[in-house]
């Protein structure tokens, strides 16, 4: 379609053009449903001061047992509600412990972060929402949980919205990937670019570096053999980048190619990577792989993991295909006997 089209006729004209319309065409109402939720978060985020949301919400921890921020519990809020109003059996968000059932007669099952990035907010640096679409399963109804123990192969669609200087969603329906941008006195999406293909060739990379001493070896060879710059084995100077919110690092990756790393390593609860499996590192491989790159926990493609837990974790390193196939070189070549059983375990 042609620039400036609608979130909606874009999605609808691709859920006509799916092997399975109906399904394609019920994630498109979910995705609808959620862009009305973020179109109000991008609001109360404009507001001074984020209209009294900043700050911890007392008492209050997510799945994972991290302290919630106020703007974390009203996300939640937002996407769950937009969510009940679209064909979804089965919700699981970073911000609850278990699967819940919303609609019995639905069709999908989506995972959501609603607030990607919380802490970047008292520094006015760029938040996100990212979210999964599965199907359902025939089992999920007396156990919601049991639909998100589907690899990420199964995803319908996935994508995420970005709160930035503009507020941006990147998604797919499975045919490519599309950049749509609010156009905030009309309240819509609009098509900014489609079919994105993430360049090759960029010289960037993005990692926590401050945890370099915890690093496995694979990643530290790579790293280091990259801050050698001209005279190492890649023959040419690296940048490195790193905003610490995955939506943001991931946007940079579909504009500007390059690679990004969040590994595996050595410290107390990172041995399975930190990022979660379901509604982080597969919606954010389904977008990369149909955008021409891929996504790896290393040694696999992440959209091959099936998932044991609801709020598992894994590894991600993601980018560009050049980039990353020469990273899962580095794991092949570099691996310890053993360590990837271990890592899997």
């Amino acid at each position: 379609m042609e620039q400036g089209a609608t979130l909606e006729a874009v999605l609808r004209s691709e859920a006509r053009a799916s092997s399975d319309a109906a399904l394609a065409g019920a994630a498109a109402t979910a995705i609808l449903r959620m862009a009305e939720a973020a179109i109000e978060l991008s609001a109360l985020m404009a507001q001074p001061p984020l209209a009294g949301r900043l700050g911890a919400a007392t008492g209050a921890a997510n799945s994972d047992g991290d302290g919630q921020r106020k703007l974390d519990l009203v996300a939640e809020d937002l996407f769950a509600g937009a969510l009940r109003k679209a064909p979804v059996a089965c919700y699981l968000s970073e911000e609850v412990d278990e699967a819940l059932l919303f609609d019995g007669a639905g069709v999908l099952a989506v995972a959501i972060d609603p607030l990607d990035g919380s802490s970047n907010i008292d520094v006015n640096g760029p938040v996100g929402t990212i979210f999964s679409i599965l199907p359902t399963l025939p089992q999920a109804a007396a156990d919601p949980a049991l639909a998100f123990g589907q690899t990420g192969r199964a995803q319908i669609a996935a994508g995420f919205f970005i709160y930035g200087p503009q507020t941006s969603l990147l998604v797919s329906l499975g045919r490519g990937v599309s950049l749509f941008v609010l156009n905030r006195p009309q309240r819509a999406f609009t098509l900014v670019e489609s079919n994105i293909e993430i360049p090759q060739g960029m010289a960037e990379f993005a990692i926590n570096a401050s945890n370099q001493r915890h690093w496995r070896e694979p990643v530290r060879r790579y790293i280091d053999d990259c801050m050698r710059g001209a005279d190492g084995p890649h023959g040419r100077n690296f940048n490195m980048r790193w905003v610490g919110s995955l939506v943001a690092d991931a946007y940079r990756i579909f504009m500007r190619g390059g690679v990004f790393l969040y590994p595996a390593d050595d410290r107390k609860g990172y041995g399975q990577g930190r990022l979660r499996l379901m509604y982080e590192a597969n919606p954010i491989a389904f977008l990369v792989e149909h955008a021409g790159g891929a996504a790896t926990d290393g040694t696999e493609p992440v959209l091959d993991r099936r998932p044991a837990a609801l709020h598992e974790r894994a590894p991600l390193i993601m980018g560009s295909l050049d980039k990353v196939e020469r990273i899962i070189g580095y794991h092949r070549d570099l691996a310890p006997s053993g360590e990837v059983a271990a890592q899997r375990s």
